[in-house]
C-alpha cells in the first residue's frame, strides 16, 4: 500500500537532515598545528582537517615540548603534533568523530588526545589495526573520553 508521508514525517526527515549538517558547522574555522619540520604525516594531518573546512596553519619552527607543556598534556600521552582548535588542544592523530563529539559537547576540558601514531588514524598509513582510545585531558590529568 502506498502511503504519502504524513507531515510529522516530513518534519522529522528535515528535522535529521538539518542535523547532519550542524555537526560540521560546529568546527572552529581555523586551526594552528605544531610539529616538526620533516614529519610527513602531521601534514596529512593538516590535509584532513583541511578536507573538513578547517584552515589550518602549520608551525615547525616551535619547540614541541613547550607547546606540549603549555597546553597542559599530561605526561607519556604525546603524539607528533599538538593543535590549538577552538579553545582546545587537539594532541596527535585524532579521529575526525572526536572532534565532533569534542565540539558539539564543549567539555570543560583542555583537550582530546590520541597517544602515539596509530596505524590508520587520519594521516598514518594503513588499515586500523586497534582500537584508539582517545582521551581527554585538564590540568595535566587524563581520562576517557571516547573509544573508536
Amino acid at each position: 500500500m502506498n502511503r504519502i508521508p504524513s507531515s510529522a514525517t516530513l518534519l522529522m526527515s528535515a528535522s535529521l537532515l538539518l542535523g547532519a549538517g550542524t555537526a560540521h558547522a560546529a568546527l572552529p574555522a581555523e586551526a594552528t598545528l605544531y610539529k616538526n619540520p620533516q614529519c610527513i604525516c602531521c601534514d596529512k594531518y593538516a590535509r584532513h582537517l583541511e578536507e573538513h573546512g578547517v584552515d589550518v596553519t602549520i608551525v615547525d619552527d616551535v619547540s614541541l615540548g613547550q607547546v606540549k607543556k603549555s597546553v597542559g598534556l599530561p605526561y607519556g600521552l604525546g603524539a607528533c603534533h599538538t593543535i590549538e582548535m577552538g579553545g582546545y588542544a587537539i594532541e596527535g592523530h585524532v579521529p575526525f568523530a572526536a572532534l565532533e563529539k569534542l565540539f558539539e559537547e564543549r567539555p570543560d576540558t583542555d583537550g582530546i588526545g590520541l597517544a602515539g601514531m596509530p596505524i590508520g588514524t587520519p594521516g598514518m598509513p594503513g588499515p586500523k589495526q586497534e582500537v584508539w582510545n582517545v582521551y581527554q585531558f585538564r590540568d595535566g590529568e587524563a581520562q576517557p573520553f571516547m573509544t573508536l
